[in-house]
């Protein structure tokens, strides 16, 4: 899954070989009206209020000067095609349409979105699954400057001209390209990538800040790059410090933290869901995995608070992915987890506020344009 593979740039990399007829079915029942799919939700635990309204696809969230929220949205597709020009997406997931859909958009303490750029690269699957779709998959500040990670862009996701990478967003909403990472990842292959389900130019999901680097995770791959932006910050060289696939396979990798000098990855997994399948990896900078905890599902958010690592969890049902149960839990020092929500609805990223809540993009795939939200949590007390 943006996801994340998705069911949104990241779906169709969680997918099983042999479950293409299962996830075709998914991606209708995904697109079922709004009405008639919301009625059947359950309700959000305590605690979670609506924030914001009126988003496409929200993706990664991050806290920018002036506390304000800053949102990454997938956009609303696009219907320009780039079959014959470039390696496509294999059918049921490709060929991929692509558009200048997708934006940045800004909330202010009271929940009023504007816009900070617009006519960003978003793409989206083929029909047969559902038209899902990409575009911003995560944001970040570096020095006062933010960035943002494309997922939606890239010849094999029908976007010509621009690949998927990071992008410098200045003032006035002016983009200067800092890493093609469509092309890294092309010349610098992972050891085991999944050929029923390769994406080209990658599907990246998540991105987190160490100094004045970013450091990227790419599900459909399988890995966790590092972009070191140079003094200026509108150049910048791109690394790789995990190769994740080398030792887990094709997991689905979509969540990263960081902490105490290690980075924290979480993966998706495979559809369809199965609860407990998913796990919480340790990575050092020297780029060595280790498998720190099992028994998460789905992930697609990790984020630390006051020293705890909380996990966002897209969807906990067995055989989903399943609308109105989505999760976060509390990660503890002993290995167990603590429910903190749950109820929500395709969720696909969460950051903490200056305040201590809890900032979650919800209604983040599968649903008409304007209907991503952002949800706000009040943790509860011990």
């Amino acid at each position: 899954m943006n996801h994340p593979s998705r069911p949104t740039s990241f779906f169709h990399a969680a997918r099983a070989r042999t479950l293409a007829a299962g996830v075709v079915a998914l991606a209708v029942l995904l697109f079922q009206s709004t009405a008639t799919t919301t009625r059947a939700l359950a309700e959000p635990s305590a605690g979670v209020t609506v924030f914001a309204t009126g988003l496409n696809n929200p993706r990664g969230l991050t806290f920018g000067p002036g506390g304000k929220l800053y949102v990454a949205e997938g956009g609303t597709g696009g219907s320009t095609s780039t079959v014959g020009l470039c390696t496509q997406v294999i059918p049921p997931v490709g060929p991929y349409t692509g558009g200048f859909t997708a934006r940045v958009s800004v909330i202010n303490r009271e929940g009023v979105r504007a816009t900070v750029a617009d006519g960003l690269p978003s793409s989206q699957t083929s029909p047969a699954l559902g038209s899902l779709v990409s575009g911003v998959a995560a944001l970040q500040f570096v020095g006062g400057k933010l960035y943002a990670l494309l997922a939606g862009a890239g010849c094999s996701h029908g976007i010509v001209g621009v690949p998927n990478g990071i992008l410098r967003i200045g003032p006035d909403g002016q983009r200067t390209l800092v890493a093609n990472l469509s092309e890294f990842i092309m010349r610098h292959p992972v050891a085991n990538p999944n050929p029923d389900d390769f994406e080209p130019d990658g599907t990246w999901f998540s991105m987190v800040r160490v100094g004045h680097s970013l450091f990227a995770v790419e599900p459909n791959h399988g890995e966790l790059d590092k972009i070191t932006l140079k003094h200026d910050g509108t150049t910048a060289t791109i690394s790789r410090v995990a190769d994740i696939s080398a030792s887990q396979g094709h997991i689905v990798p979509t969540a990263v933290a960081y902490h105490d000098g290690d980075f924290y990855v979480a993966n998706l997994n495979t559809f369809p869901t199965v609860p407990g399948s998913s796990k919480l990896l340790r990575i050092s900078p020297r780029g060595e995995v280790k498998v720190v905890l099992t028994g998460l599902t789905a992930v697609v958010g990790l984020a630390f608070h006051e020293g705890s690592l909380y996990a966002l969890e897209m969807s906990t049902a067995a055989n989903g992915p399943t609308p109105g149960n989505g999760a976060v839990v509390r990660i503890n020092d002993d290995g167990t987890t603590t429910p903190i929500i749950s109820g929500l609805t395709f969720p696909t990223a969460m950051a903490f506020g200056p305040d201590g809540k809890l900032y979650i993009s919800t209604f983040g795939f599968g649903f008409p344009p304007g209907a991503g939200q952002i949800v706000r949590v009040t943790l509860p007390s011990d």
